[in-house]
């Protein structure tokens, strides 16, 4: 019966350091293999291109949110119809046991804690007009950009007349149906006129 690799008849120097070498080569190429695999998922290029790509948007949101917040918004605050503490107007809709100790509720914070229910419109208009900001504030600067580099990134779509899909005006052909948008197609499928009697 032969004896086992680690079987104390066949443990000798030599036998020690071929098993220690061979174990080494192993988890160095595992360590090896693995390493590859995540540099390859890890430094792609599209990867650093994606993260970068992260990076400079969460710079960008706090740019866009800054200027609506710190430019636009105060001004807009100094209309007649408009509150700087827009986000505090509610509608008390069900009184808590404390309103009528505390006369009424200063903030939204006071009639919650008191168990009151209320429709706080205030907070919602505040959100509608932070949204507006910072629709028309991208707007204008994706027509700057358009204007500096003659490049738009706002691209004017209208729909295939095949299949209904939107698609970019200066298309030729649809990428959803495959149509000719610039007539070929008609001229290709014409009935050739009949031939005149007699010929």
């Amino acid at each position: 019966m032969a004896s086992s690799p680690w079987s104390p008849q066949s443990w000798d120097a030599d036998g020690a350091r071929s098993h220690l070498l061979d174990a080494e080569r192993v988890v160095s190429r595992k360590v090896r293999s693995i390493w590859d695999g995540f540099v390859q998922f890890a430094l792609r290029d599209s990867v650093i291109e994606v993260a970068l790509g992260l990076i400079i948007a969460t710079t960008f949101t706090k740019v866009v949110n800054s200027l609506v917040s710190d430019i636009i918004l105060p001004p807009i605050s100094l209309l007649p119809f408009m509150a700087k503490n827009l986000e505090e107007k509610f509608v008390v809709l069900k009184k808590g046991p404390h309103y009528y100790d505390q006369p009424g509720y200063n903030t939204r914070e006071q009639a919650l804690t008191d168990g009151a229910v209320i429709w706080t419109y205030g907070a919602f208009l505040d959100t509608i007009i932070t949204f507006l900001g910072v629709g028309f504030s991208l707007y204008f600067i994706a027509v700057t950009y358009g204007t500096v580099t003659k490049d738009s990134v706002i691209k004017a779509t209208v729909k295939c007349r095949f299949c209904r899909k939107e698609i970019g005006a200066k298309a030729i052909r649809c990428p959803m149906c495959t149509s000719w948008l610039d007539g070929r197609d008609d001229e290709t499928t014409a009935i050739p006129p009949a031939p005149a009697a007699g010929q």
